[in-house]
């Protein structure tokens, strides 16, 4: 049955099944993993596959949350709504978490707008490398926006095929590699030596593992676009569960099945894990292994560039319409696209590019330095969200919970728990001690936002669930 929970909102509904599932999917493999990957085998060792495990199992069991939450209350906003429904028998708390929730998750994705196109720049510079990185940065920028102002629907088909690029790289290599390393590729021996010859399994003991998981955890944000996305397809409910169950089961054998070839395949102490899907593929001895790995690459960060243009106008969006971003930002194209949602992210990202260069000691390494802290807060507090919802929903309509979230409430409680401490870890990481910091910094910046947001600003309203009997309306 059509649901029609989120017909008011005066965006288009014109994202399919398979837009929704290559969303999902393409939102968690980014460059993170074909590059970023190398740093923390680097300090794991093989046992960096365990890093990654742990914080995939993390990130999926978020995702069943947000599953959960957004087919019993499909809203524009997803997550943002939900941080303010969860309090809504305490107001004020529930209008400041879901102030915070929406702000920092369009900060988030901003601030991975700028640093993918100044990562594609650099990419393409390596095929025109006399072009300045600036010059190509804009490119980029300038034509992933048109793609989102075009309409929803020209996003969700270049991010299928941006996402189908990703996961058919990743299928390919999986084979490659798994042949090679059972041995089933000519001339070669099954072997997975590199796992142990080179100082064991974990030749740095146990903690770098556990600091491997903290540096992992930024590699796979994105797969809860798909829960914003949902406001924008004829069947939000259908929809957020197939793409939430294709996640789950696909995500971690990406992650985790591509690094343990990885690691197999390549000496964790070796020079090549500076590019380590290029390494792997030259060992495997296909020609080209660069070039390929370029490309793959490009693609990558040219679909984050369009998710997070897409993720954070229709953030912005959502925020309009509780009074927390001024209402201006709100207007919509024919195509019911959010045009000045849109321009105002390619704007603040491009003037984030610009202090690449300017200030890049500064205002840009603070940027760095705290968005992926500001993404776990967000995590966190959907988890924090789905716990309270869950209980009401069960209390006043159970009816609507038609994916649930597994041992509810247990396994909720060790997520956030895990979240916790992944948060204090960051601690007692040298180097993750300063965007730990930074990211407090920021969340305390927007927590004085709201204060004068609740000076100035309209009286925002709380919803309760009894409001819409037949379904979350409101919006």
């Amino acid at each position: 049955m059509k649901d029609e929970s989120h017909a008011s909102s005066g965006l288009q509904h014109s994202l399919k099944q398979r837009h929704m599932t290559m969303i999902a999917l393409g939102g968690v493999i980014g460059a993170g993993l074909f590059v970023g990957s190398g740093v923390v085998i680097q300090e794991a060792g093989p046992a960096a596959v365990i890093s990654f495990l742990i914080t995939g199992v993390i990130v999926v069991l978020v995702m069943q949350m947000l599953g959960e939450m957004a087919c019993a209350l499909p809203a524009v906003g997803s997550f943002y709504e939900y941080a303010r429904l969860a309090w809504s028998d305490r107001p004020a708390f529930g209008e400041m978490a879901g102030f915070l929730t929406g702000w920092m998750y369009w900060y988030f994705w901003v601030i991975v707008v700028a640093l993918e196109a100044v990562a594609g720049a650099a990419i393409v510079q390596y095929w025109l490398p006399d072009v300045p990185g600036w010059i190509i940065s804009l490119t980029l920028l300038v034509l992933l926006t048109l793609t989102n102002l075009i309409s929803v629907k020209s996003f969700g088909e270049f991010e299928f095929w941006f996402a189908s690029i990703k996961v058919a790289a990743i299928i390919v290599f999986l084979f490659l590699g798994g042949l090679y390393v059972m041995g089933l590729w000519p001339g070669v021996s099954a072997s997975v030596g590199n796992l142990t010859a080179h100082g064991g399994f974990a030749p740095k003991g146990i903690v770098p593992i556990l600091t491997g998981a903290v540096a992992a955890t930024g590699f796979y944000f994105g797969a809860e676009i798909v829960c914003i996305a949902a406001a924008e397809t004829a069947e939000p409910v259908k929809a957020v569960a197939k793409a939430t169950r294709s996640v789950i089961t696909r995500v971690l054998v990406f992650y985790v099945g591509s690094v343990f070839l990885v690691v197999c395949l390549v000496p964790w102490d070796s020079v090549g894990m500076k590019a380590p899907y290029v390494s792997a593929l030259n060992v495997v001895g296909i020609k080209a292994a660069a070039e390929v790995m370029n490309a793959v690459i490009l693609t990558a960060v040219l679909s984050a560039l369009n998710s997070g243009l897409y993720a954070s106008s229709r953030m912005l969006f959502a925020l309009t319409r509780r009074g927390d971003a001024p209402r201006a930002v709100a207007k919509l194209s024919r195509n019911g696209v959010p045009i000045r949602a849109i321009l105002i992210g390619t704007l603040f990202g491009y003037v984030t590019v610009i202090m690449s260069y300017v200030s890049p000691d500064t205002v840009f390494a603070f940027l760095v330095n705290s968005y992926g802290t500001v993404a776990l807060f967000v995590y966190i507090l959907i988890a924090v969200s789905q716990l309270r919802l869950r209980a009401r929903l069960e209390r006043e309509d159970p009816a609507r919970l038609r994916v649930r979230m597994w041992f509810y409430p247990y396994l909720t409680y060790v997520t956030i728990f895990a979240m916790l401490a992944i948060v204090v870890a960051m601690w007692f990481i040298p180097e993750q001690r300063k965007p730990l910091l930074l990211g407090i910094a920021s969340l305390g910046i927007l927590v004085v936002a709201h204060g004068v947001r609740l000076v100035w600003g309209a009286k925002p309203q709380i919803d309760t669930l009894a409001q819409e009997p037949h379904g979350y309306q409101e919006i």
